[in-house]
């Protein structure tokens, strides 16, 4: 694997997401094998959808292995460590808002390295980013964060403008990855420490009354 910014970010991403998808596993008390498929499809889940979708097999993980047995090693960490985490809830979320960032803008640079639309970059930034979260949110029989009203994609969305914005404009590359994977980490902390959320919309029912005769 060459080493670049990119692929450091992409490790770091990994790891994040992998860490997190065995908390949350851990948090739904399922047994080892759950516990490593789980963190398993955190992980690749985002850059699975990616790589197929620009038509780029075998996935990143099944050319490069390196993927699979840093998950595993990951994964035993988080095992191994888990009462050193005192707090789950906040080391999930910590560890899954890591992952968004670095992820989204691994996306985004694929898409630009590819020749895509500057939108349709971003759209991939932010499937990468998301995707893997939400495959563990289904397979924990729980809504995604992405279809609740907490700002999870936006902040994915913000982050790929960003980067769109800054490429076309030359700044260096090195410098966009950090910025933007901070705007997403940033963003993510601050409406989660502000409870800023999304509207939602259901439909009110009328009370029902009595027909009286």
């Amino acid at each position: 694997m060459e080493l670049s910014l990119f692929n450091i970010l992409d490790v770091l991403g990994t790891i994040a997401f992998a860490i997190s998808g065995a908390l949350s596993a851990m948090n739904r008390r399922l047994d080892l094998f759950g516990i490593f498929i789980i963190a398993f499809v955190t992980a690749i889940g985002g850059g699975t959808v990616r790589d197929i979708l620009i038509g780029d097999t075998p996935v990143t993980w099944m050319e490069n292995t390196v993927y699979v047995y840093l998950i595993g090693v990951v994964t035993i960490f988080a095992i191994v460590f888990r009462n050193k985490l005192e707090y789950l809830k906040k080391s999930l979320f910590l560890f899954d808002t890591i992952g968004l960032g670095v992820f989204t803008i691994t996306g985004v640079e694929t898409g630009i390295q590819n020749g895509l639309d500057p939108i349709i970059s971003v759209a991939l930034g932010a499937m990468t980013g998301t995707f893997g979260g939400v495959i563990r949110d289904i397979l924990c029989n729980e809504i995604p964060v992405i279809f609740r009203k907490e700002i999870y994609a936006t902040a994915c969305l913000v982050g790929a403008l960003a980067f769109v914005i800054l490429h076309h404009y030359g700044v260096d590359t090195d410098i966009i990855y950090i910025v933007t994977s901070l705007i997403v980490i940033g963003i993510r902390l601050l409406v989660v420490k502000y409870h800023v959320t999304l509207p939602s919309f259901y439909p009110v029912h009328p009370r029902s009354s009595k027909r009286r005769f």
